[in-house]
């Protein structure tokens, strides 16, 4: 027989079975669906991932007071150490650890950052912000921030701030251009920066010096962390165990266990970041991949009940002629028409799941989660339903070909 022939009959035997071929379709139609939207929400996920750590130095340390935990990568003032939750309220950092930490080589430079919470006054209007004070001789050459206009703080600064987009534009009726001033705890602060849309919203930045002043509980020379920046990012790793034994000799601490301090790199929260990812787009695809193994088994059935059914007619083509090879390659090519159409109906589906995820407000970090879908992606969407529907008719269609003519007619 020729191919034409076999896709000629298998779409007979799939037009006259429409209602069983297409509840099995429909199985295959869902997990296709499924797995291909969540693919594809994966793929937008590592892609914003892989745009954040191209956006981020990965080259810098944070040091906190107490053992604590960081979750967040970035925070006010950059560098690092964002979200941390400390377990030791008593320890703090000092210009003498300032001081055993410029002993460990590969660091290009440091400073110590505090930070606070205080209201923020501008024509009248008040708002309780987060002011971050830093070391302007250093800070600068550590951040890789954007800036909407402006600059950013230099050596000679002192009641000076910069601020973030939506403090600038969003949190007060009247809009803080540059060279405007704030006023906090009854002192002046001219404006000489703006941060870009996106780079610490709702920062106030300004010179450690003018900070301790301004925030409440402020003492000069105690920090709330220090941000190291190392020279390679290959030297992270070393930095970071140099600076953790620096440090337990400086505070005299014997233990790991007894350790009140904890140093964070943005790196390691960077990969673990990943590797969380990976792992959730693995679990999730693997819970979609059931979908498909319910409908790979309803082609099955579908299919050794197709057989079943064309057993007298199986028996006729033999007896003129059909070799098994020719009722192999029907059967064969049936089921794969099924997951062909299932494939294409649930690369439909999974469009339409994907454009209205962005308009119920579904996003995942800075990007609509899976707002389109890859040419390559329904490809394969479509490659795997075949692929199944193939595997699934194997069996019957290899018991359709193995029937004796004399048997298949004399079938009731």
């Amino acid at each position: 027989m020729r191919r034409r022939t076999y896709l000629k009959l298998a779409t007979n035997i799939l037009l006259h079975s429409r209602i069983r071929s297409w509840l099995t379709i429909i199985g295959i139609v869902i997990g296709v669906g499924a797995v291909v939207t969540i693919m594809s929400i994966s793929d937008s996920m590592s892609a914003d991932m892989e745009s954040r750590l191209a956006d981020m130095d990965l080259t810098t340390i944070t040091v906190t007071p107490g053992n604590t935990r960081a979750f967040s990568a970035m925070g006010p003032g950059g560098g690092g150490g964002g979200g941390l939750s400390s377990s030791s309220e008593d320890a703090e950092l000092t210009d003498k650890d300032l001081r055993a930490i410029k002993l460990v080589d590969n660091i290009d430079s440091m400073y110590g950052k505090i930070s606070g919470r205080e209201s923020v006054y501008y024509m009248g209007e008040s708002a309780e912000l987060s002011i971050t004070g830093v070391d302007s001789q250093v800070w600068q050459y550590t951040v890789t921030y954007d800036l909407e206009s402006g600059r950013l703080l230099e050596p000679a600064d002192n009641y000076v701030a910069v601020i973030g987009y939506r403090i600038a534009n969003e949190m007060y009726d009247t809009q803080i251009g540059l060279n405007r001033v704030i006023t906090i705890n009854g002192k002046s602060v001219r404006v000489v920066g703006i941060l870009a849309s996106g780079e610490d919203d709702n920062a106030v930045i300004m010179p450690i010096d003018a900070a301790v002043e301004l925030i409440e509980d402020a003492e000069p020379d105690v920090y709330d962390s220090i941000v190291i920046k190392v020279n390679d990012v290959e030297n992270v790793e070393t930095v970071v165990t140099d600076v953790e034994e620096k440090l337990m000799i400086s505070r005299h601490v014997m233990n790991e266990k007894d350790r009140d301090f904890s140093v964070s790199d943005s790196l390691s929260m960077a990969e673990s970041a990943s590797e969380m990812m990976s792992s959730m787009s693995l679990f999730l695809g693997a819970i979609a991949g059931v979908s498909l193994v319910v409908g790979s088994v309803g082609i099955a059935n579908t299919m050794f009940t197709s057989v079943m059914e064309k057993t007298r007619e199986i028996g006729t083509m033999k007896a003129i002629g059909a070799r098994n090879r020719d009722i192999m390659m029907i059967f064969l090519v049936n089921s794969a028409l099924v997951g062909f159409v299932g494939g294409v109906l649930g690369i439909v589906l999974s469009l339409g799941l994907t454009s209205m995820l962005p308009s119920l407000g579904l996003t995942m970090m800075r990007s609509s989660m899976g707002s389109t879908l890859s040419p390559e992606l329904m490809l394969l969407g479509i490659f795997i339903a075949v692929l199944i529907g193939i595997i699934s008719g194997v069996v019957p269609a290899y018991n359709a070909s193995k029937m004796r003519p004399v048997d298949a007619l004399r079938y009731e």
